[in-house]
C-alpha cells in the first residue's frame, strides 16, 4: 500500500484515502479546541489551610457546593504546603466550603458570592479535634472525662446496635468489649446469656457481672436495643467499688437514649429477616447404609458373635430384614412398607431424613420500632416502642416468639436548679414451643438420636403416625403438647437532680419499683399412632402444669457531689446512700386427667394425682459510699473509692463490711519534658489501681439451718402425715467472699487521635470462697457443711486497638475505622480442702479447666502386634469381652509400670494420665470495621475464641455417631475415616458401638487424640446500606432515610471442622434443657444465621 504525506506544521500525516480526510480534519479541530480551552482555564479559588500553630495541613478534603444547585459537588485535596485550588465551572452562589481531616474538627465556610473573573483567596485555620480529651464516660453515679479515668473502664456507643435488628441487646455486645465474656448456651429466642468480666470469678458462691440499666439492676435480654445510648464496663475493683458487693466481679452500665434537643423528631424502623441454621449436620439417610453400620457396630462390640434383634426399643431387626432391606434399596420401584404375616404389624424399609422432617427450611422474623422524641424550653420527652416476632425452626407445630417493648421518659425543669425525670419501661416476651410427651419426658434431641432411624418412617400408608415417629416428635405433630411461656416486666424510676453554686454542687436522688411476672404453662396429651393397620394406640399421659414466679424489687439512691477547680487543681467528692430490697415467690401446680385439650384449665381436670408446691426468697442490701477525685492540670490523677456494705444474706454479726479501693494515673504527654510532636504521639497515660470487694452473690439462706417438709407414704389415722428432713449444718464464722484486684494499664493516642490503644494487665484474688469443707466421719449424720474454705487467683490482660482515617476515592471522601479487641485470662486454685489432691475435684495448684487424660500411641495394626504388646490395657474397655483387636487404640505407658491405669487418681500418682487440654476459652477477640463513602455505608464484625479444647465425652452422638449407641445417627464424616486394614491411619478407631458410651470404654476415657480444638472465628455481622439523598425525601417531609442489608452469623470456621461439622463451636458448652439432655454435647437449639433487609426513616 502506497502512502501520500502532507506536511502539517513541520510534521507529516499519512493520507490513507480521501474519505478519511474530512474525519481527521474534524478530529484535529476538536482536539485543538479542547487544548485551547484547557489552556485558557485559570484558578478561580485558591486557599491555604493551617493549624492553630500556623503550620500547613496537607491532605485536607475540601468540598465545594453551590446552595443554588446542591447536586453538584466538587472536591479538592490540600497539597504538602496546605494549598488547594478550584477552577470556575459556571456554578452560582451562595457557596459552601467544607473542610475535613482526621484529627481536626470539620469546619464550614459560607461565601455569598465569588467573582468568576477574579482569583479569590481563602485562608482557613483548622482546630484540633480534642474529642479524645473531652469525651466523657459513664461511671458509677456520674460521668468522667475519659482522659481522667484511672480505673479499667471500656465503653461503646449506640453504633454497635444500629442497623442490626436482634432479639435482645445481649447479642449485639458479644465480642465488642475486651474481657466482657458473654456466653450463649443456644440460639433459642428467649435464652439469656451470662455476663462475665475478666474470667473465672468464684468456684464457691459464683458471680456474674452486675448489669445496671439507667442505674437500676435489670435484665438486658428484656431491653430494646434501639433504646441504648452507651454501654460501659467497669472491670477492676477501683472502678466498681462504688457498687459494693453487688459489683464484686465487674459492672455493666447500660444507659438509654435521651430526648433530642430540638423540636419533635419521629423515627421509624422496619425490617424483615430470614433465619437459617449456622450448622446443618450431615448424617447417613440411606436406610440400608445405616442398618449395615448398625449391625456392624452392635456385632463388633460383642466380638462379632451376635447380631441385634431390635433397633433400640420398638423396631424389630434381623439379618433377614437386612437382606430384604438391601433388595428394596437396590430396586427403588419396590414399596417401602410391608405387613409382617406373623404379627400383622407394619414393616418399614425407609430412607428417612429425620432432620429434614424436624426442621423447616427457613424461618422468618420481623421487627418494627417507633421513636418520638423532642424538647422544649423546660420539658423533654422520649417515647419508644418495638415489636419483634420470630417464627420457629420446627416444621410441625413450630415455636413462636413475640416481644413487646415500650419506654416513656420525660423531664421537666420547673426551676433552673431543679430537674425532675421519670423513666417508665414495659417489656413482655411470649414464647410458644412444642415439647415431647412420653415417660421421663426425655427431650427431642435425645429421642431423635435414639429412635429416629433412617429405616423407620414418619407415617403409615393410611397417614397415621408410626410408633417411632410418635416417640421422636409425634407430640410436635399432634400439636397438643407445648409450653406457653410468658414474661412481663414493669419498671419505673423517678429521679430528681439539682444544681447549686454555679453548677458546682449537685444533689440527686432516685426511686425505682420493678415487678416481674413469669408464667410457664405446659400441656401434655397422649400421642396417637398405629403399628397395625386399623388399630390405634397412644403414647404419653394427659396432664398440665403451671410454674409461676413473681419478683418485686425496690431500690433507692441519694447522693451528692461537689467539684471545684483552684488554679490547676481539680477536686470532686461524691457521697451517697443506696438501698435495695427484693422479694421472690414461686408456685407450681400439676394435675393429670385433662378432659378437653382445647380447654387447658385446672378446673377441667379430673385426675387424682396432683402437686402443689411453693417457694421464694427475700433479701435486702444497703450501703454508704464515697468517691474522691483529684487531678493536677489533668496530668496527675487520683481516685479513692469506698463502700460500707450490708447484706441480709449473712449472719447478723457478719452482715456489714467496708471495701476500699484506690487508683492513680499519670499523663506523661502533659509533662514539660515531653517534647514529642502531638501529631505523632497525642496522649500517653499510665494507670494503676488496687481495691477489695465483697461478694454478695450468695443464696439468701446459706447461714440458716433449713429443714424440708414433706409427706410420708404411710397412712396414720387415715391420713398421710408430714415429716421433716435433717437440717443442714452451718459452720461457725460464715462470712463474705472477698475479691481483691491489682490492675496496671496504659492508654495511647497517636497521630492526632487517628490511632488509639489501651492495654491492661490484672491479678484478681478471690478468698474465703464458699465451698465444701473437710471430710466428716460417717457417723456425723449429715452432709459435709460448706464454709469459707477456698481461694482462687485469676491473672489476665486485655488489649484494645482502633484506627480511624479518611482519603478521597473519586470526588468523595472515604471515611473508615477499623478496630480490634483481644483478651486472655488463666485462673488457678490457691487453696482448697483436698489434701490428697484427688483429680476428680478442685485441688491446690489446679488451673481451672484442665483436662486429665491418657495419651494415644496409634492403633494396633495386627494380631501379632497385640501378642507382643507387654502393657496391660484391660483398664480401658474395647468391647463386651474386652479383647484387643487390630484397629483398637494403643495408649502410652507414662509411668512405665506395664499397665495402663489412672493410678490413685491423685496429682502425685495420676497413673498414665496427664493434662491433655483445657476447656476454658482463651484469647477472646473481636475485629470491627466500618466505612462511609458517597452515602454508602458498610460495617463488619468478626468474633471468636483463639484457643479452647472440647472433649465430646459420653453420649455425644453428634460427634461419635454409632460409636456411641449403635442405633444412633451416623455422621457422614465418619464413614470414610474409620480404621480398616486398607485405611490404617484413619482418624477413628475400629468401628464398634458403645465405645463412646459405656464406663471406661475406649472413647469414653479422656485422651489426647480426640480432644477437639474448638477455637473459632465467626462473621458475626455484615451490614451494607445507603443514605438516601435528602432532596429525594423532601417532598414526603422525610429528614433522613436509610435502606440496608445486614447478615448475622454468616460464616464460621473452626479447626474442629476438619474432622466434624455437626456442632456449633460457639454454643458447644451448653444445651437447651427442653431439647437435649446432655449439656456440653452440642445438643442445643441451633444458632441461627440471619439475612435482614431494613429501612430507617426520620421525620
Amino acid at each position: 500500500m502506497t502512502h501520500r504525506y502532507k506536511v502539517v506544521k513541520g510534521g507529516a500525516l499519512p493520507l490513507i484515502n480521501g474519505k478519511w480526510n474530512a474525519f481527521l480534519s474534524l478530529f484535529l479541530l476538536v482536539m485543538i479546541c479542547h487544548i485551547s480551552a484547557f489552556a485558557q482555564k485559570k484558578t478561580w479559588v485558591k486557599g491555604l489551610i493551617e493549624d492553630e500553630k500556623g503550620m500547613p495541613v496537607p491532605g485536607v478534603t475540601v468540598q465545594l457546593k453551590s446552595e443554588s444547585d446542591s447536586t453538584h459537588k466538587r472536591v479538592a485535596i490540600t497539597d504538602g504546603s496546605g494549598v488547594f485550588t478550584f477552577d470556575y465551572t459556571g456554578q452560582t452562589g451562595p457557596y459552601v466550603f467544607t473542610f475535613s481531616s482526621m484529627g481536626y474538627l470539620t469546619q464550614t465556610l459560607r461565601k455569598a458570592d465569588l467573582d468568576p473573573a477574579k482569583e479569590q483567596s481563602i485562608s482557613v485555620i483548622l482546630k484540633e479535634n480534642t474529642a479524645g480529651l473531652t469525651e466523657v464516660v459513664v461511671v458509677g453515679y456520674g460521668t468522667q472525662k475519659k482522659i481522667n479515668l484511672t480505673g479499667a473502664v471500656d465503653q461503646v456507643g449506640r453504633e454497635v446496635f444500629e442497623n442490626r435488628p436482634m432479639v435482645n441487646a445481649t447479642r449485639g455486645l458479644q465480642g465488642v468489649l475486651p474481657n466482657l465474656n458473654i456466653r450463649m448456651t443456644d440460639g433459642k429466642p428467649i435464652r439469656g446469656a451470662t455476663y462475665n468480666v475478666r474470667g473465672t470469678t468464684s468456684i464457691g458462691a459464683g458471680g456474674s457481672a452486675l448489669v445496671l440499666i439507667d442505674g437500676v439492676p435489670g435484665d438486658p435480654n428484656l431491653l430494646n436495643p434501639n433504646d441504648i445510648e452507651s454501654v460501659t464496663v467497669l472491670k477492676d475493683a477501683a472502678s466498681a467499688a462504688i457498687y459494693g458487693a453487688r459489683g464484686s466481679f465487674g459492672v455493666v452500665l447500660i444507659t438509654t437514649r435521651q430526648p433530642v434537643k430540638d423540636k419533635a423528631q419521629i423515627n421509624f424502623a422496619s425490617s424483615i429477616s430470614l433465619n437459617d441454621h449456622t450448622v446443618k449436620p450431615k448424617f447417613v439417610t440411606n436406610g440400608y447404609e445405616w442398618a449395615r453400620n448398625f449391625d456392624e457396630a452392635f456385632n463388633a462390640w460383642n466380638d462379632y458373635k451376635s447380631h441385634p434383634q431390635k433397633a433400640n426399643s420398638v423396631f424389630p431387626f434381623s439379618l433377614d430384614y437386612l437382606d430384604e432391606l438391601k433388595r428394596r434399596n437396590d430396586d427403588p420401584s419396590l414399596p417401602k412398607y410391608d405387613i409382617d404375616p406373623a404379627t400383622g404389624n407394619y414393616v418399614y424399609y425407609g430412607n428417612t431424613d429425620w432432620f429434614k422432617e424436624l426442621y423447616a427450611d427457613r424461618n422468618p422474623s420481623t421487627e418494627q420500632a417507633l421513636t418520638v422524641s423532642g424538647a422544649g424550653a423546660k420539658t423533654e420527652y422520649y417515647v419508644s416502642g418495638r415489636y419483634n416476632s420470630q417464627a420457629g425452626i420446627f416444621r410441625y407445630n413450630p415455636d413462636k416468639f413475640k416481644m413487646y417493648n415500650v419506654r416513656a421518659k420525660g423531664a421537666v425543669k420547673p426551676y433552673e436548679w431543679l430537674r425532675i425525670e421519670n423513666n417508665f419501661d414495659y417489656s413482655q416476651r411470649k414464647y410458644f414451643f412444642p415439647i415431647l410427651n412420653h415417660p421421663g419426658n426425655t427431650p427431642v434431641w435425645r429421642r431423635i438420636s435414639d429412635e429416629a432411624f433412617p429405616i423407620a418412617m414418619l407415617r403409615n400408608p393410611d397417614g397415621t403416625l408410626t410408633e417411632n415417629a410418635a416417640i421422636v416428635f409425634g407430640s410436635f405433630i399432634s400439636g397438643n403438647n407445648y409450653s406457653d411461656w410468658n414474661e412481663m416486666l414493669i419498671r419505673n424510676t423517678s429521679k430528681f437532680t439539682t444544681s447549686f453554686f454555679q453548677n458546682k454542687l449537685h444533689v440527686n436522688g432516685d426511686f425505682t419499683f420493678a415487678y416481674t411476672n413469669n408464667v410457664d404453662q405446659r400441656l401434655y396429651t397422649p400421642v396417637p399412632y398405629s403399628k397395625t393397620p386399623g388399630v390405634m394406640l397412644e403414647r404419653g399421659e394427659s396432664k398440665m402444669n403451671e410454674n409461676n414466679g413473681k419478683t418485686n424489687y425496690t431500690g433507692a439512691n441519694l447522693y451528692a457531689d461537689f467539684e471545684h477547680t483552684i488554679r490547676k487543681n481539680y477536686f470532686k467528692i461524691l457521697v451517697g446512700y443506696n438501698y435495695e430490697y427484693q422479694l421472690f415467690k414461686s408456685r407450681f401446680y400439676q394435675r393429670d386427667g385433662l378432659i378437653n385439650p382445647s380447654l387447658p384449665d385446672f378446673s377441667l381436670m379430673n385426675g387424682i394425682n396432683y402437686t402443689l408446691t411453693g417457694g421464694g426468697n427475700e433479701w435486702r442490701t444497703m450501703g454508704g459510699f464515697f468517691r474522691f477525685n483529684y487531678n493536677f492540670d489533668e496530668r496527675y490523677l487520683l481516685e479513692v473509692n469506698g463502700r460500707y456494705d450490708g447484706s441480709s444474706k449473712f449472719p447478723s454479726d457478719q452482715q456489714f463490711g467496708f471495701f476500699p479501693s484506690m487508683s492513680a494515673g499519670w499523663r506523661l504527654s502533659k509533662e514539660a519534658f515531653w517534647h514529642v510532636d502531638p501529631k505523632l504521639i497525642t496522649d500517653v497515660k499510665i494507670r494503676a489501681s488496687y481495691g477489695a470487694l465483697g461478694n454478695g452473690n450468695v443464696d439468701p439462706y446459706q447461714f440458716l439451718e433449713t429443714m424440708g417438709v414433706k409427706k410420708t407414704t404411710r397412712i396414720v389415722n387415715g391420713a398421710l402425715v408430714d415429716y421433716t428432713s435433717n437440717p443442714n449444718v452451718i459452720p461457725d464464722g460464715l462470712t463474705w467472699e472477698k475479691s481483691t484486684t491489682l490492675n496496671f494499664g496504659v492508654d495511647l493516642a497517636l497521630l492526632n487521635n487517628r490511632f488509639k490503644a489501651t492495654f491492661d494487665k490484672y491479678t484478681r484474688n478471690t478468698t474465703n470462697m464458699f465451698t465444701v469443707g473437710l471430710p466428716v466421719p460417717a457417723v456425723f449424720g449429715a452432709s459435709i457443711p460448706k464454709g469459707n474454705y477456698a481461694d482462687l487467683r485469676t491473672k489476665g490482660w486485655e488489649l484494645s486497638l482502633n484506627w480511624s482515617d479518611q482519603f478521597n476515592v473519586g470526588s468523595h471522601p472515604l471515611q473508615y475505622t477499623i478496630g480490634g479487641v483481644l483478651s486472655d485470662y488463666v485462673s488457678t486454685v490457691t487453696k482448697f480442702n483436698n489434701p490428697q489432691k484427688i483429680l476428680d475435684t478442685y485441688y491446690e495448684g489446679m488451673t481451672i479447666g484442665d483436662m486429665w487424660g491418657f495419651v494415644n500411641d496409634g492403633y494396633f495394626q495386627s494380631e501379632d502386634e497385640i501378642r507382643k504388646y507387654a502393657v496391660d490395657q484391660s483398664f480401658i474397655r474395647v468391647s463386651n469381652s474386652n479383647i484387643l483387636m487390630p484397629g483398637d487404640i494403643k495408649f502410652k505407658d507414662l509411668d512405665h509400670n506395664n499397665k495402663i491405669d489412672q493410678g490413685t487418681n491423685t496429682l502425685d500418682n495420676p497413673g498414665d494420665r496427664t493434662i491433655v487440654g483445657n476447656t476454658e476459652p482463651r484469647y477472646a477477640y473481636g475485629v470491627t470495621g466500618s466505612a462511609t463513602w458517597n452515602n454508602v455505608f458498610l460495617s463488619f464484625f468478626f468474633q471468636g475464641i483463639g484457643k479452647r479444647d472440647w472433649w465430646p465425652g459420653t453420649d455425644a452422638s453428634l460427634f461419635w455417631g454409632q460409636y456411641n449407641r449403635p442405633y444412633s445417627w451416623m455422621p457422614e464424616a465418619i464413614m470414610d475415616n474409620r480404621w480398616s486394614p486398607e485405611h490404617p491411619d484413619a482418624y477413628f478407631p475400629r468401628f464398634r458401638g458403645y465405645t463412646a458410651l459405656n464406663s471406661n470404654a475406649e472413647l469414653v476415657v479422656q485422651q489426647s487424640k480426640y480432644v477437639q480444638n474448638a477455637a473459632y472465628i465467626r462473621l458475626k455481622n455484615l451490614t451494607i446500606g445507603y443514605d438516601l439523598h435528602t432532596r429525594w425525601m423532601q417532598r414526603a417531609n422525610i429528614k433522613a432515610a436509610k435502606v440496608y442489608f445486614t447478615g448475622q452469623n454468616l460464616w464460621t470456621w473452626s479447626p474442629m471442622y476438619k474432622i466434624m461439622r455437626t456442632v456449633d463451636p460457639e454454643v458447644i458448652e451448653g444445651a437447651d434443657p427442653e431439647l437435649s439432655v446432655n449439656a456440653g454435647k452440642g445438643m442445643a437449639y441451633p444458632m441461627l444465621k440471619t439475612y435482614t433487609l431494613g429501612v430507617n426513616l426520620t421525620f
